[in-house]
């Protein structure tokens, strides 16, 4: 991977079902278990975040790194709320494509939300690596392909926003 990959893994959920540990396993990402092991002012996906991650953030992400925070949805809320290091950013509206919440809006696995991250900032070929370890992984492209490649055309974060809106009206 040309892009340094982080996922924050905080351990709430089956580690058989984890994304992110099954990508650590094939070395695609690094698994930290600290806090302070997230690198400083790297990208962290943070579905709580007011500012929407968009192309602008490519700089940033080949800079620091893109970081991924592995917890339970059920936590999401109360992991959120620590104060984690890097620069905070909201992915856009997409479906999961994941076993636990096939068809839900936002309920991204690790792998989605990296991979997503991934797409939007350019770097497709790596975000297919990703999602090829899954054998549900091109279906979350395919469920999400046109949002993907409207996302990843998109100059700011206001405009992903206003594409945001479109998707989410049809």
């Amino acid at each position: 991977m040309a892009l340094r990959l982080f996922v924050y893994h905080l351990g709430q959920d089956d580690p058989k079902k984890c994304t992110a540990l099954k990508l650590g396993r094939f070395g695609l990402v690094r698994v930290l278990r600290r806090i302070r092991d997230i690198p400083l002012g790297s990208v962290v996906l943070d579905p709580f975040s007011e500012v929407a991650f968009s192309p602008s953030d490519r700089v940033r992400v080949v800079k620091r790194g893109l970081v991924a925070v592995d917890c339970s949805w059920v936590k999401a809320e109360e992991v959120f709320r620590l104060r984690l290091r890097g620069v905070s950013r909201c992915l856009p509206f997409l479906v999961a494509a994941n076993p636990v919440n096939f068809g839900k809006a936002g309920k991204l696995s690790t792998v989605e939300a990296l991979a997503s991250a991934l797409y939007i900032v350019g770097s497709m070929e790596e975000a297919k690596i990703l999602l090829s370890k899954f054998k549900w992984g091109f279906s979350f492209l395919e469920l999400n392909l046109a949002r993907l490649v409207a996302y990843a055309r998109a100059k700011s974060s206001r405009e992903v926003v206003e594409l945001q809106r479109g998707f989410m009206s049809h």
